[in-house]
């Protein structure tokens, strides 16, 4: 299936210059959507990704995050915002081309031995997916790859990321 087909380009959104990619109109397709979970969960498998849990990044990567961790028999935890999670947190402050932001988990939600899955919908420059994965081996988990819907490649972002196996399933 070509999933590019279903990614709907925006020109200069947010800002001129940028080429939005929306995965709205991927998430409204049944088949789409079907496809996309089954194909990741494949490739996971393929790679021998055996995750205790998947990580998704607010918020988009909840979207698939849920999903595949269903299919692969393995819980979800997701990463936040500062401010979004009720109990105590893990915070990892990274760099932005504008800034800093920041990222939070719940204390109680991983131990130092879990073995976790990264999701996101989408890499780009790789810092989000960094800072995630950072926040993930400073409690002591053991990450075992990423996996996102689409890879901006010309940006380089898995230059970043530790050497673990990165699945995309889309490239630009």
């Amino acid at each position: 299936m070509d999933l590019k087909r279903l990614i709907r380009d925006i020109p200069d959104f947010p800002k001129p210059g940028i080429v939005f990619r929306d995965i709205t109109t991927l998430l409204s397709d049944a088949e789409g959507l079907r496809y996309t979970i089954d194909t990741l969960t494949e490739k996971c498998k393929a790679a021998n990704l055996s995750p205790d849990y998947i990580v998704g990044m607010e918020s988009r990567g909840f979207l698939f995050g849920v999903p595949l961790a269903y299919r692969l028999n393995a819980g979800f935890v997701p990463v936040r915002k500062p401010g979004k999670l009720p109990a105590a947190v893990h915070q990892v402050e990274y760099e932005l081309e504008y800034g800093t932001d920041s990222l939070e988990i719940h204390q109680d939600a991983l131990e130092d031995h879990h073995n976790v899955l990264i999701v996101d919908d989408l890499m780009a420059t790789g810092g989000t997916a960094k800072a995630t994965g950072e926040l993930l081996e400073k409690i002591g988990c053991n990450v075992l790859g990423f996996a996102f819907i689409i890879e901006l490649k010309a940006l380089e972002g898995r230059k970043k990321l530790p050497d673990v196996p990165i699945i995309t399933l889309v490239d630009y």
